[in-house]
Order: C-alpha cells, then structure tokens, then sequence
C-alpha cells in the first residue's frame, strides 16, 4: 500500500470473497478508492485522466504479488528521476505453479515474459483506441522524446536475488475459493476477442465440463527451466 500515493480497487464481477476484501480495504484507507465495473475495458478509461500528468501508474493483477521490502526502497528511486527518461519499467518475476514451505515453484522471467505494468504517464498525450483492459492495447499518444521502445528492463540487468522489482505471478495455480482450473486461466484476451466463435467456444466447455486452460501463459510463462526461489519476502511470516 506505501508504494502508490493512490489505489483504485477494481472489480471485475467476482463470485468469491473478493468484494468484501477489497471493501474492506478501501474503507480503511484514505488513499483507496473501491469501483465495480462491468467489463475489463472499464479499468483503462479510469487511467485516461492521468495521461499528461507526473504519473506513474502501477497496474497490479490479483494474482500478482510483490515484495514489500522491494518496493519500499524502489519508490525513492523511481520519486528520485532515475527512470524518467523510460515510458515502460519492467521487473523480474516468478511464474509459479506451486507455493509452499515458504519456496515459489515455477518459471522465471527472463527467460520467460515480465510482466510488470509500471508506466510513465509523463511520456504520453493520451492513450486512447481499442483497450480490452487497462494498460493494454489502443494508441499511446507519446510526447516528444518518449516512444514505445523506451522501455527499462531491470529483469536482464538483475539477478532474481538482487533485483529491485519482482513480482510472484500465481497464473498457474487457482487464485479463488471458487476456481475450478487446474492449469491456468485464460487471460483477458483470451477471454473476450474473437468474437461469437470464442463465445460459443467457451460455453460448450463451460457445458461439457472442460477446464479452463490458457495456452497463451504456457507459451509466455513457462519458458527455461523449472527453478524454485525463497518466497518468504513476499508474506508476513508463517503464511506461504
């Protein structure tokens, strides 16, 4: 929660005990704001504003979590200017398919994709077009200086151990009481392109009683050799 002087909590209609969590959260806290929304292009238009403005927008999935300790020494950093010059900060991340005994299972990135969405809204006009989610898609309008290539991979300059920005990314591994996958879940994308043809897809497995599996994340997440890394930076001790 330190590392962002604003949250906004977005819902996305969920089933489980999601809503009362983030709620809760939110009427906590003074720099938290709670939104319902009714599909995951609703979350970008909330990001528009910012678009111009010193900003740097920090997009966090439910199933990503970041260590504490990183980022509160990350943040004067990023406060500091060091990265202004970048549109785009990506981190390392584990690709996990299992936690427990206080060790995360599963693939890092690089080889495998980062993920992290730390962007610099000071390098753009506007970010408009076709948003399927937020910080993905559509046009950036970038200023004079800025360009989509500007981007600081601290993943191929840090090793796992000593990297300032990482992130455990649970895509492999059921993230709610109520999710049946046994795999991964298919991502945004996945979900809500291709029209009728994926809509009918997705029912007859609904109906037939397939898991949901997202090949796309296999092919993107689970690159190089399965390793295992110390997770206990990532919770308050005693609970992974």
């Amino acid at each position: 929660m330190g590392f962002c002087d604003e949250i906004l909590l977005v819902d996305n209609g969920s089933t489980d005990g999601t809503l009362a969590i983030l709620e809760s959260i939110a009427a906590g806290s003074k720099n938290a704001s709670f939104l319902k929304i009714l599909h995951p292009r609703e979350s970008h238009e909330l990001l528009k504003p910012f678009a111009g403005t010193d900003s740097w927008v920090f997009g966090v999935d439910g199933d990503e979590i970041y260590d504490p300790a990183g980022l509160e020494k990350f943040r004067p950093r990023l406060l500091s200017g060091e990265f202004d010059r970048h549109w785009m900060v990506l981190g390392n991340v584990m690709h996990c398919d299992a936690i427990h005994g206080g060790l995360a299972h599963g693939h890092l990135s690089p080889p495998s994709r980062s993920i992290t969405k730390l962007y610099n809204f000071a390098a753009i006009n506007s970010w408009d077009g076709d948003t399927p989610e937020r910080l993905h898609g559509g046009r950036p309008a970038f200023r004079s200086g800025f360009s989509e290539g500007a981007k600081r991979r601290l993943e191929t300059e840090f090793h796992w151990d000593a990297a300032p920005l990482r992130c455990l990314h649970t895509c492999f591994m059921n993230r709610s009481s109520e999710d049946g996958t046994i795999d991964s879940r298919e991502n945004i994308m996945e979900t809500y392109c291709g029209g009728w043809t994926n809509w009918i897809r997705r029912v007859a497995r609904r109906i037939s009683g397939m898991p949901e599996v997202s090949g796309w994340k296999r092919e993107r997440y689970a690159r190089g050799e399965r390793v295992s890394v110390d997770a206990t930076p990532f919770f308050r001790e005693g609970t992974c």
